[in-house]
């Protein structure tokens, strides 16, 4: 049967389009597909030899190695980085003089290789590689001093740990503590200095055996005259505050006041008023200049040598006044000594001053806010009051106030006042409906008149 072979179609190829509908490529496109596979399978197999294909295992695979050596081979290697630099195909390159980006290596000159060599040799190492060394060394002698699972070499429990840092007499004691908390070591155990109170008042403190209720009447009486003296100081604080404020201004009346202003007002007017006339006669004189007018002069030779002499002179005068100070000076030498002696006891005086009121400061409460620190005082009864037994003990003072002011003393709690929420005036006014007339005439009739 024959086949008939009609005319062959033309058809436009000009777009992509057209040409991917009516090309026949698929041949072409199975070929290349292929040669891309020979060359990912590292090429054709009629091109490769049986030495390339198959090889005689003599030998095992993996050599044993330490991990020491397994680094330095990994270190050899090309860096990831450099990776996307190396072809990815067998496909040799078509162009043979490609520019390349040398490595570090090879950029170095030939003469400073040579020179490092040379130094390496005669052990003239760089800085680095010195430190490099030392490092080294380091992690070996903490690899060997550390502790294996099965040793203990310290003691868990002790208490004493001498630490370099403790003995710093540079170091602040905030360094200190921040040191050694990092290193897991209590600070109240190492560091006694750092671990004192703030107060060295005691939590509760012993009441003054005068305030027991059955004292004795000494103890009692002791008390009473320490209360007593407290108040007496207090007034007479008060009354000074009067003296120096309220009472250093007198008493006047109105119309006495009002006199006593107007006098001390016009005062000085009169004498403001003669020295205005006095001014207005002395105007035309003023005008007129009396001196002679300025003239400045050069000094001549000799006045230069005169003024010479005389500074000399005063040098010469100078000088022998400090000579005879000083020779004056080494005569009062018993007296200088007995001066530095005297103040030398003064200054011993003062520290021991000093001393007593910082032992009293440490027991006074300290200033950590604006409000100042108010002592309730003791609490205690007068010799009529006291019971004598617990069944008829009269209640003094409140507990939890007493707690609370042994805190803020003791610098734990800031001082403070209580806190009052000032309330708003209230404005008070009658309506018209509830004046004192209406309330009258509901009185007297009795009914209530009702609202529209």
């Amino acid at each position: 049967m024959a086949v008939t072979v009609g005319k062959r179609k033309r058809v436009s190829k000009k777009s992509k389009l057209s040409w991917r509908k009516h090309s026949k490529v698929a041949d072409i496109e199975e070929f290349l597909e292929e040669q891309r596979e020979d060359e990912r399978l590292g090429g054709p197999l009629d091109q490769i030899s049986d030495d390339q294909l198959f090889t005689l295992d003599t030998k095992p695979d993996e050599t044993l190695i330490s991990t020491r050596q397994q680094r330095k081979l990994k270190a050899l290697r090309p860096l990831k980085g450099f990776a996307a630099l190396q072809p990815h195909t067998n496909v040799p390159d078509p162009i043979k003089k490609r520019n390349r980006v040398r490595t570090v290596d090879e950029r170095r000159s030939v003469i400073v290789k040579q020179k490092e060599l040379e130094n390496r040799k005669k052990n003239i190492l760089k800085a680095k590689e010195v430190n490099a060394i030392a490092e080294r060394r380091l992690n070996e002698i903490k690899r060997e001093n550390k502790e294996k699972p099965d040793e203990f070499l310290h003691d868990i429990w002790n208490k004493e740990v001498d630490l370099p840092i403790k003995k710093d007499q540079w170091a602040e004691p905030i360094t200190k503590v921040h040191n050694l908390r990092n290193l897991g070591i209590p600070v109240k155990r190492t560091l006694k200095d750092l671990s004192k109170k703030k107060s060295i008042l005691p939590a509760v403190e012993v009441p003054h055996p005068g305030m027991s209720y059955n004292p004795s009447f000494k103890d009692h009486q002791n008390l009473i005259k320490e209360i007593a003296e407290a108040e007496l100081k207090v007034i007479k604080d008060e009354e000074h505050v009067k003296r120096v404020t309220r009472d250093i201004f007198r008493k006047v009346l109105p119309k006495q006041k009002e006199s006593e202003w107007l006098i001390e007002m016009s005062e000085g007017l009169m004498k403001v008023k003669d020295e205005i006339d006095i001014k207005e006669e002395y105007e035309d004189l003023d005008k007129i200049s009396v001196n002679p007018p300025v003239q400045n002069k050069k000094k001549t030779l000799k006045q230069r040598r005169k003024q010479k002499e005389q500074l000399a002179l005063e040098k010469k005068l100078k000088a022998k006044k400090m000579e005879k100070k000083k020779i004056g000076d080494i005569h009062k030498l018993k007296v200088l000594q007995k001066h530095l002696e005297h103040m030398g006891k003064k200054q011993e005086k003062l520290q021991e001053i000093r001393k007593i009121r910082q032992e009293k400061d440490r027991i006074k409460p300290k200033t950590l806010g604006s409000t100042k620190f108010e002592d309730l005082g003791p609490d205690f009864q007068m010799g009529e009051d006291i019971s004598g037994n617990l069944r008829g003990l009269k209640k003094e003072g409140n507990l939890l106030l007493d707690r609370f002011k042994s805190l803020q003393k003791r610098n734990i709690l800031v001082p403070s006042k209580r806190a009052h929420k000032k309330k708003n005036k209230v404005k008070k006014y009658t309506k018209p409906g509830h004046k004192e007339d209406w309330e009258k005439t509901v009185a007297k009739t009795g009914n209530v008149a009702k609202r529209k």
